[in-house]
Formats: C-alpha cells, structure tokens, sequence
C-alpha cells in the first residue's frame, strides 16, 4: 500500500537511521536546529528595551503611529517597544544596496568585486559593514529623537542626554548584533540569514495583527463579510507569488558529439532553465529598506513639527503607506530592483553563458554561437526579467491596495510586502533544503 504524499516528503531523509547517511543527515539536522537557536536568540533580545524607557507608553504607539506601524512589522515589535535589536537587519540591507550601486559606477569597487577573487570579496563585504555602522548610527540618532519626542516614553528622573547617549549606543550595538547573527544563519544555517530574520519578525507580530482583526470585527459584525473577501484576496495572492517564484523560461541547447579517451558520446539535448523571478523577495526587502529610512524622517519631522509650512508639505505629498505617491515609488523600486539583482547575479549572464556553451560544445539551435548566442540570451532575459518584475510589483500594490477595499485596515501591513516576503522565504527556505538533500545523494526522497 502507497503511502500518501506530502508536501514535506523532502524532509523524511532528516529521519532516516543508515549508518552509511547518517552523518550527511545529522549536517542538516545541525544546521536547521543552529537556525532555530539564532532565531531564538534574536527574538529574545528583541524582547529587551534599551535602558530608561516607560514600556506602558510604548504599547500605545503602534495605534497611533501609521508609520512607527509600518516599520514595526518588520521587526516583530522590537522597534515600537524600542528593544536593543530596534533597527534590525534594515541598515546593512541599505548599505548593501548602496555598495552594490557604487560598484557599478566606481572602478576599484568594481575590481574588488569582479577581478581580486575572495579576498577582494571579503574586502567589499568589510566595506558593507563600515557603511552598515553609519547608516545604523544616523537612523539610531532619528528613532531615539522620534521617541524621546513624546514626553511620555521616558520614565521619571530619567536625564534626556544619557537617555540619548545609551539609547543610541545600544541601538547601534543591536543592529551589529543582529548582522553578526544573519551572517552566521547564511554560513552555518538554512537560508539567508537577513531574510530569515526578517521572516521571523513577520511571523512574530502575526498575532498582534490577529488580535486587532478579531476585535474590529467583533466590534462591527458586518465586516465579517469583507474579512473573508480580504483572506480569500490574500490566498490568490499567495498563490500568484508561489507561480512566481518556481516559473521558468526553459531555453533549449544541443549538446554536440565529443570524444574523451576511446570512446566517444553522442549528442543530446538539454536546456537552460531561467527563472522568471530571479531575484526572488530580495527587490522586495530592498524597496522596504529603502523606503524605511524616509519613513523614519516622515515620523520624525511630523512629532517635532507639529505645525508649519514643512508638515503641510508632508501632507500635501502624502507620502505615506497605502497612498498614491508611494505606491508610485513602490512600483518603481521594485521593477529596477529585479533588474538590478538580476545583473549581478552570476547565473543571468548571457555573454558568459554563452562563452560557457561555445566552449563546451554546446548550442542553441538556430541561433550561431558566441556574440549571437549572448544577444539572443540578452532579449530573452530581459523579457522574462521585465515579466517578472511588473508581475511581482502588480502583486504587492494587489495586495496593499486589498485593505482599503474591503476596509480591514488592521491587516493593512500584512497585506503588501510582508506576505511576498514571508512566502518567498518559506518557498526559497524549503528550495535550499531540497538542493542540500540532492547534493548528499537523497534525490529518491523527493519524488
């Protein structure tokens, strides 16, 4: 009698007992369970506030703070009860995105990344991290200032200056934290440790947005009707990303005849397989750090400039979650990031693609190898590029545009990025196990 499938049959060889796999077996067991505890850690600082703060007054500003709202979903709640790991991940990620434009426009960056091998690497990822403790300084010194705005936040007899000093010190020391502990979830876990971080603090303020839901629908029974709508919005749309995510364009090759020794192969035919969204959430987790520090300015300039010509401005432009102009720069972000991703990533090359193929004796039929071969792979990389990118752009506005046409405005950040983020991840998570089993030989537990 056939077992019945399961969606997570990939995962069966973690519970094998031969004595031949059984150490390959325990190398992923160690990395999930080395996951598990980062993960933990970082969720337990995230539950630790910086010295001096009044924590019954920081439950208040998630309800009231559209913005404080928007960035906190990111964090899990870390940065509305301003934990030690407030900023997260969020100043690398923008550091990361500046070093990657500069290598595109400056030579010796370029160089470092392209021509000096793993040691020019580690030299630009150094130069990451410098950027990182900038960025994470003068975003710190903005969060501290929103917050001390509130006379409420500090408790009494806490002196403002110190509260500023340790505040922002400890701010910065979490956020480096929190990079030192992606690092080591990318190098000795499962995934990539910023996503995942970022993942873990989705998941964690799921059920304060649960909690929320469930009291404004008790409250007003009649949107119980636009609540099933939203979650039936949310489903296709999860679906949508999940097609996404593992479409391909399969570009078919020939492989010619070659001999190697006595004896000879004959040709065959393969193919290339490109995906759609090559990027993955990564456009996505870059628009959001991009647009978080604004976000942060917004908050700021809004609690320190309750009237004058600068918050009439801010109000005019509306450059809020959810509002025109944002959804505007949204869109555009997202679709210059995918191509953006796309061109540094190594496997979406066509010029070395086809170097590869002509040097192996490979073809695509009809098409001449060489310079040929790398234009024909240019048009059809940005076309799926493109396709991809107005896909994954139309879903995130899909999706934030869901809350206020149903009017559940308590799911109204689950709803744009962190969805395609929590899918995508869980999607690119299960993925990576996948290619760990096939690369200790377990292709027959997939099927």
């Amino acid at each position: 009698m056939k077992s019945s499938s399961s969606p997570f049959n990939f995962l069966s060889p973690l519970f094998q007992k031969d004595a031949e796999t059984g150490r390959q077996v325990n190398d992923l067991k160690q990395k999930i369970f080395f996951t598990l505890g980062a993960v933990a850690v970082y969720r337990l600082c995230a539950q630790i506030p910086v010295w001096g703060v009044n924590p019954q007054a920081l439950a208040l500003l998630p309800k009231n703070n559209a913005v404080l709202g928007f960035l906190d979903l990111f964090s899990g709640g870390a940065l509305t009860s301003l934990s030690v790991v407030a900023l997260g991940i969020g100043p690398y990620i923008t550091a990361s995105i500046v070093i990657q434009l500069l290598t595109a426009v400056v030579p010796r960056l370029e160089e470092m990344q392209k021509d000096e091998g793993e040691a020019g690497r580690r030299q630009l990822a150094q130069i990451t991290r410098y950027v990182s403790v900038v960025l994470a300084l003068i975003q710190s010194l903005v969060v501290v200032k929103l917050f001390a705005s509130n006379p409420n936040v500090l408790q009494l007899g806490v002196e403002p200056t110190v509260f500023y000093v340790l505040a922002t010190t400890a701010l910065v020391a979490g956020s480096l934290f929190t990079l030192w502990l992606s690092e080591l979830i990318t190098e000795k876990g499962i995934g990539n440790g910023s996503s995942m971080l970022i993942f873990v603090g989705i998941l964690a303020g799921l059920p304060f947005y649960a909690a929320q839901t469930a009291q404004l629908v008790e409250g007003d029974p009649q949107r119980s009707f636009s609540l099933v709508v939203l979650l039936a919005i949310y489903l296709a749309m999860m679906v949508a990303i999940i097609i996404l995510q593992e479409a391909v364009r399969k570009v078919f090759i020939v492989q010619a005849k070659r001999s190697v020794g006595s004896k000879q192969y004959g040709a065959g035919t393969s193919f290339i397989p490109f995906k759609i969204n090559p990027a993955g959430v990564m456009p996505i987790i870059f628009t959001f750090a991009l647009l978080a520090f604004p976000q942060t300015l917004v908050g700021l300039i809004m609690a320190t400039h309750p009237k004058g010509w600068i918050l009439d401005a801010i109000q005019w432009l509306n450059f809020s979650p959810g509002s025109f102009w944002f959804m505007g720069v949204q869109f555009a972000l997202i679709i210059f990031f995918s191509y953006f991703y796309s061109s540094i990533n190594p496997s979406m090359q066509p010029k070395e693609i086809a170097t590869s193929l002509k040097k192996y004796g490979n073809a695509i039929p009809g098409v001449k190898p060489g310079v040929p071969t790398g234009d024909y792979l240019s048009v059809i990389l940005n076309r799926i590029i493109f396709i991809g990118a107005v896909f994954l752009a139309i879903i995130t506005l899909v999706a934030s545009s869901a809350t206020s046409f149903t009017g559940i405005s308590t799911l109204a950040g689950l709803g744009s990025t962190a969805l395609i983020i929590m899918v995508g991840v869980a999607l690119d998570t299960m993925n990576q196990i996948k290619v760990h089993l096939m690369v200790k030989h377990y292709e027959g537990f997939l099927k």
